[in-house]
């Protein structure tokens, strides 16, 4: 069977042809700072529309919209939480974000599809654990499935982030399917 394919790619999400990117979105779907404002600005007018068609998302919830302006066929608005101090459910709603938005990249049988690292801008995650909960999420929930997965960086930190916890889930994993590699 066709397994997961994993990457982490540095630059600009909105340039990336992939069926979906995933959005660091706020409740309001409204557009923001950050990748969500560029997400926004790239993909145009319509994409502020749809989304205030949807109504709002609640936090750890995922919708889908199409892409519109952008290279990718559509947008999956995913909203994580605003971190407090790691003791308010924060952990958890990361996670619900993610799983959500996997949800709909199966339920929609997407081959491709590029992850913004949710919470990790204004709504201040720390990034080496938001990065942890970003890959065992989204790897878990997809691990069966014929998708590509890129985490995309967008700065140094989150880049090193994800990278160390890619590596981390991998060795976790276990040895690779050859036996014969040591």
């Amino acid at each position: 069977s066709a397994q997961m394919k994993v990457e982490v790619l540095r630059g600009d999400i909105t340039k990336l042809v992939v069926d979906a990117l995933v959005n660091a979105a706020n409740a309001e779907l409204r557009g923001g700072g950050g990748v969500d404002g560029a997400i926004h600005r790239a993909a145009g007018p319509e994409l502020l529309e749809a989304c205030r068609r949807l109504g709002g998302c609640p936090t750890g919830s995922a919708r889908l919209t199409p892409g519109y302006g952008l290279a990718a066929r559509f947008v999956i608005h995913a909203v994580g939480p605003v971190y407090k101090d790691g003791r308010c459910g924060e952990a958890e709603a990361l996670r619900d974000a993610y799983r959500s938005a996997s949800s709909l990249i199966k339920e929609h049988r997407l081959k491709s599809v590029a992850f913004a690292a949710l919470s990790t801008g204004v709504y201040g995650y720390p990034i080496e654990e938001a990065c942890t909960i970003a890959v065992r999420s989204v790897c878990e929930a997809l691990c069966d499935a014929p998708v590509r997965v890129i985490f995309s960086a967008f700065g140094d930190e989150v880049e090193v982030g994800l990278r160390k916890a890619l590596e981390r889930y991998e060795r976790a994993r276990g040895p690779t399917r050859d036996p014969s590699v040591t």
